[in-house]
């Protein structure tokens, strides 16, 4: 998917919504240090200061919209900036101004939003250049292993980096998991039960810890079957195999797949490969903002980046 129009992915409504929410997290009441600085127009650089994805930009403009600042990207959602972080190197990312006030009640807001999802969008992008280099035609995924209250934002960012979002609700796709099963006394009537619910619309997907299991949820109608905590060599015989009987079912491989051994999961007969770490213990990357006194030259403020050329686009480089 390419990254072009991501920003519309999210609607309005939404970021709206969620750019109010964490701003009255953040301010329940009064404004302290906006009180402190005043109402002075000031001006401020946002600052890409790891080697990684860029991501979060809907979510952060919508701050920025909704604390009355403007703001000005030089950098597309998606792109991958490699600061050189040995000389501590500082990319601009964008330039906003406002009210000194309004621009530091936008910050750590912002700043917490673009630092998390380029983190996710950056371990996603790792995990599709591994699959690129396989030649792998399935899809790396992420799992519902979010953070409470930050899941849409973490999804999105799997999406910019190039990795499958996976289910993202109970609403969504149901997957049967050991304690389904459990409840229900067995796969088979987990799954039918599932179905007289779901209807056509809504896929199925089974959690099995071995083989004999995943043909038992084929044969009951599941259309994905996750192959559990499997070795890559028990995989590769296993995925085959349900590969033969069933060719137009969906089998999934999880379970403690780390970028070192994803590789060796990449088979023919593996459609999907989910990984919670990808939203869940993510490092994130490090976007500080800073504000300028006096303010920058017209230039460096207000020319986006596609208009510059080869010899000013050391203006975008800062070192700090």
């Amino acid at each position: 998917m390419t990254n072009r129009g991501l920003q519309v992915l999210p609607p309005k409504f939404k970021l709206d919504e969620l750019a109010r929410h964490f701003l009255d997290e953040d301010v329940p009441s009064f404004d302290f240090g906006g009180y402190v600085v005043g109402t002075k127009l000031s001006q401020a650089n946002i600052f890409f200061k790891s080697i990684g994805v860029v991501a979060g930009i809907p979510f952060a403009q919508a701050v920025f919209d909704l604390t009355g600042c403007s703001v000005t990207w030089f950098y597309e959602e998606g792109e991958w900036l490699s600061p050189d972080t040995a000389a501590k190197e500082k990319i601009v990312l964008g330039s906003v101004s406002g009210r000194a006030c309004d621009l530091l009640l936008a910050e750590r807001t912002v700043l917490n939003i673009m630092s998390r999802a380029s983190g996710v969008a950056t371990q996603s992008r790792k995990m599709k250049d591994i699959s690129d280099a396989h030649h792998w035609t399935g899809s790396v995924a992420g799992t519902r292993k979010v953070t409470p209250g930050f899941r849409l934002i973490e999804k999105y960012a799997l999406i910019v980096g190039g990795a499958a979002p996976h289910r993202h609700d109970l609403s969504q796709m149901i997957m049967l998991k050991d304690n389904h099963i459990s409840i229900t006394g067995s796969i088979t009537n987990a799954v039918r039960k599932a179905k007289d619910a779901a209807g056509f619309s809504i896929k199925i997907e089974v959690e099995c810890q071995n083989r004999e299991e995943a043909v038992e949820a084929a044969l009951a109608g599941a259309d994905i079957v996750m192959l559990d905590n499997y070795s890559a060599e028990r995989m590769a015989v296993d995925s085959a195999l349900l590969k033969d009987q069933f060719p137009h079912l969906l089998v999934e491989a999880s379970g403690g797949i780390t970028a070192a051994t994803i590789g060796s999961y990449m088979l023919p007969s593996v459609d999907i490969i989910s990984q919670g770490c990808l939203t869940q213990g993510y490092p994130c990357m490090d976007i500080s903002m800073k504000m300028e006194s006096p303010p920058l030259p017209l230039a460096r403020t207000c020319c986006p980046v596609s208009t510059l050329s080869v010899k000013d686009a050391s203006l975008k480089f800062v070192s700090w």
